[in-house]
């Protein structure tokens, strides 16, 4: 008896078809570039469209959800790059793709490689919030990474100086996009951080498009900023233009010129503050005071005072005691008082850009004249071996040996020197120089050596 057949109705065939795609894992998340055509945006804000290429087709949903955060309007015709998964449509049997991102086609792959470095420093920890570090309260210098033409570094400089005078810059300049521009800033972040000097840096440039922009989605820009010993401020772009840099930072800044004031306190506002403090301790001392004068008025007024002398007498001498060691609490704090502002101005002095200045000035004139020494005594080494040299090549010369009696043999030709008697035969020209000319000669004669075993070697004729 043959085997009883499964059959399957089309809703069952569809529905197994759907999860096997379902569980595909490349279908389930796959980046796909096509053109837009039979593009329909529904009332119920999903869209409706076909993805084209030059030999095929497949049919596309976005729902509102996502594509409410679309950067750009799809429309007929516009090439993009999307992501989604694909799956059946059980009801209609056909397959489809539901796409979940999607981005013009040209920076779309800019975008594609954007996600992939974010999504891969991310797993690795570099964007975790506890390894963010705050910032200095006072900072003495700030290290800005910028370009040094741009509006950028103007912004900051200027800021800087408006909120907090007393702060020192410096700028280390570097290109902020095209090529080389990567290699750049992660250098000039290496170099501050060997340098020690600032407290933190801010990195960054103005506004622009995504290409412009890409120098601060490298993955070494991100890991050197990561590895930073110095607390950074990124400031990239405008407040909605969003980099890795922005992530592996330890604060992000919405413009440069935010980045200038997250960084720094502002020196009206601390002014301000110490009025404040001033005013209250002011007022404190003359509430305290107050209080004192009326109690002694109570004191004055009391029916205890109407009783004997004595007591009368004990309790003004307590009153003077009191009224002394209220004055005293009171010039004792108002002097704590005085010394504290006294510090406090001492303080913001010493970080006046004068000193910066006059600091920074005695030390290039130390290192101008250690950097002339230098110079000169390497001078001097090299023309002392130059001399020994010239004196040593001169002493090897071949004019030299000849000048005491020697001359060297050379062929017709003037092109071999001759060192033995076989390499010339009877009736051969040779060329003999001296140490004042030369002799032209015919070999009629040809005589050899006598060696001595014992004694290395002689010579005769």
């Amino acid at each position: 008896m043959a085997a009883e057949r499964q059959i399957y109705s089309i809703k069952e065939l569809n529905k197994y078809i759907r999860m096997k795609l379902d569980s595909d894992s490349l279908l389930s998340d796959v980046w796909i570039r096509g053109e837009i055509s039979n593009f329909t945006h529904h009332g119920s804000g999903h869209m409706y469209f076909t993805l084209k290429d030059e030999s095929s087709r497949i049919k596309s949903i976005m729902f509102a959800s996502h594509n409410s955060r679309l950067p750009f309007v799809p429309k007929e015709g516009t090439k993009v790059i999307a992501r989604g998964n694909v799956t059946v449509y059980e009801r209609d049997g056909q397959y489809q793709f539901y796409a979940t991102h999607m981005q013009p086609d040209g920076i779309g792959s800019l975008y594609l490689a954007y996600e992939q470095l974010k999504s891969k420093l991310e797993k690795e920890g570099l964007f975790a919030a506890e390894r963010k570090r705050p910032l200095p309260r006072y900072p003495r210098v700030i290290g800005v990474v910028t370009s040094p033409t741009g509006a950028a570094v103007r912004d900051i400089i200027i800021t800087l100086q408006r909120r907090y005078p007393q702060v020192a810059v410096v700028l280390y300049p570097v290109l902020v996009q095209g090529k080389g521009a990567g290699p750049s800033i992660v250098q000039a972040i290496e170099n501050l951080n060997a340098m020690g000097e600032a407290d933190v840096l801010i990195v960054g440039r103005g506004g622009g498009s995504l290409e412009e922009l890409w120098a601060f989605n490298e993955e070494a820009v991100a890991r050197a900023i990561a590895a930073s010993g110095i607390p950074v401020i990124s400031a990239v772009g405008h407040e909605t233009d969003f980099t890795i840099a922005d992530f592996a930072a330890d604060l992000r800044a919405a413009t440069p010129t935010a980045a200038a004031e997250l960084a720094v306190p502002s020196a009206a506002e601390l002014a301000g503050q110490l009025r404040i403090a001033r005013q209250r301790l002011r007022q404190a001392l003359l509430r305290r005071s107050q209080r004192g004068g009326e109690r002694l008025a109570a004191l004055q007024r009391s029916l205890a005072l109407a009783g004997p002398r004595r007591q009368l007498a004990q309790h003004a001498q307590r009153l003077d005691m009191l009224r002394a060691a209220l004055l005293r609490a009171a010039e004792a704090r108002h002097s704590r008082a005085q010394g504290r502002s006294a510090l406090l101005h001492q303080s913001l002095q010493r970080f006046h850009p004068l000193s910066s200045v006059s600091a920074a000035r005695r030390r290039t004139d130390s290192l101008t004249r250690e950097l002339a020494g230098a110079m000169q005594a390497r001078l001097a080494d090299k023309r002392a071996r130059y001399g020994a040299e010239l004196r040593h090549l001169d002493a090897l010369s071949p004019l030299k040996v000849m000048s005491r009696g020697y001359s060297l043999v050379y062929d017709e030709k003037e092109q071999h020197l001759i060192k033995s008697l076989k390499e010339v035969e009877l009736g051969d020209v040779v060329n003999i120089k001296l140490n004042d000319g030369q002799l032209n000669c015919h070999v009629w004669g040809m005589k050899e050596d006598v060696r001595d075993d014992d004694e290395g070697s002689g010579t005769g004729f």
